[in-house]
């Protein structure tokens, strides 16, 4: 009986282990591919055509070490969940010239179920690029490329990756649903001009967290489109801050709906919280339901914003205003240090005025003095503590 026993327990582990091995995942490591003088571009290629053909779940993996990629496409649609990971450091053409072009250094695109992982760094090598960047006075200026293109991607991971020093935008996000990034960390120094951290457009449920984010732009911004986003425990500095907008500058824009900012930290940033849109087009949308609370501010020059006369450049004119309503917005338990003394400056649009705007709990000093506030074309409801609002300058 013993015997019997033993031989039955013994199959059993056997075929508990057979079905261990096969629920694993297909493992494609880039070095079966080579890789030579450490350019890494074709062995990824390689790689990610034979992980994305696997009926079962796949794993495409860069190991440790120091390898060159130039402008690769990662591509869906996949057969099954298909995972990146990366622990090595992965470095772009220093010139930006030789990107073929292309407006993003790395693209994963029409995935579902995707994850990128690890703790590797992709480093963008942008410094060249931005003593060529002219783009904030010369609107035919030569494209530069992100580090990230995320593209219609669904019920996706990225999560522990580090970008740095992209030649323009760290990521953008578009066409994406159900997207988390997670200890997806950014830097770039405050002299680098528009190296943007996240940009989110055309995309729901998107959430960011746990994340450190340093740039010489917005550190995350919402383009239109963005619906049900969430950021949460994030530390933004350098930077110009978390934004919503800019918007209405192009044609046919989507509202921006369902925004909850919680929890995080802006330290020494152009801007804190922040809503803009650009006057003097004919662009008609929304941006609604826009929650902003539990937020530090450390030495922020202007902690909380909304700018219906965003016009860098004088790019545009203030003759006629912004048509973009804003309406429905929450700044609560918002507190620190304010770099100037005027700490909330709401100037809404006289088209379309702020609608049910909020103000609670705003406790920031300057010099140790309660900051002042700015509106106009707003009326703001006070909730507890908050600046009141005086007239704009002349």
């Amino acid at each position: 009986m013993n015997i019997k026993l033993s031989i039955t327990t013994l199959a059993l582990l056997l075929l508990l282990l057979a079905s261990n091995v096969t629920a694993q995942p297909g493992v494609f490591n880039i070095r079966k591919y080579g890789a030579p003088n450490g350019d890494i571009t074709n062995a990824l290629k390689n790689a990610w055509k034979e992980a994305c053909e696997s009926r079962s779940r796949s794993k495409v993996v860069v190991p440790s070490g120091r390898y060159k990629l130039q402008q690769i496409d990662l591509e869906g649609p996949c057969k099954a969940p298909i995972e990146v990971k990366v622990n090595g450091i992965i470095q772009a053409p220093k010139n930006p010239f030789h990107l073929n072009g292309q407006d993003q250094w790395i693209r994963f695109q029409y995935i579902n179920f995707f994850t990128l992982s690890g703790k590797g760094t992709f480093d963008g090598q942008g410094e060249m690029a931005w003593k060529q960047n002219d783009c904030g006075r010369n609107t035919n200026c030569k494209r530069l490329a992100m580090n990230f293109g995320f593209a219609f991607l669904n019920n996706s991971v990225i999560k522990d990756i580090n970008s740095k020093d992209s030649k323009y935008f760290h990521a953008n996000v578009f066409g994406c649903n159900n997207v988390t990034f997670t200890n997806f960390n950014i830097n770039a120094p405050e002299s680098s001009p528009n190296t943007d951290g996240i940009h989110i457009g055309k995309s729901s449920r998107v959430k960011i967290s746990n994340s450190k984010i340093g740039s010489g732009d917005d550190c995350i911004s919402l383009g239109d489109g963005s619906t049900q986003i969430t950021i949460q425990n994030v530390t933004c500095g350098p930077g110009h801050g978390i934004s919503v907008g800019s918007l209405g500058k192009y044609p046919n824009e989507d509202p921006v709906v369902d925004l909850i900012v919680k929890n995080c930290t802006l330290n020494n940033t152009d801007n804190g919280v922040r809503i803009k849109t650009w006057p003097g087009t004919s662009v008609i949308s929304i941006a609604s339901h826009l929650h902003f609370e539990d937020i530090v501010m450390v030495n922020v020059s202007n902690p909380i914003i909304i700018d219906q006369q965003y016009c860098p450049w004088n790019q545009c004119s203030k003759q006629s205003p912004s048509k973009i309503k804003i309406r429905k917005v929450i700044f609560k338990n918002i507190r620190g240090t304010s770099a100037t003394q005027e700490g909330v400056s709401l100037i809404c649009s006289r088209g379309v005025p702020c609608e049910a705007v909020v103000l609670s709990d705003i406790n920031l000093s300057f010099n140790g003095s309660e900051v002042t506030a700015k509106c106009a074309n707003v009326n703001p409801k006070i909730r507890r503590k908050a600046p009141i609002c005086a007239l704009p300058h002349a």
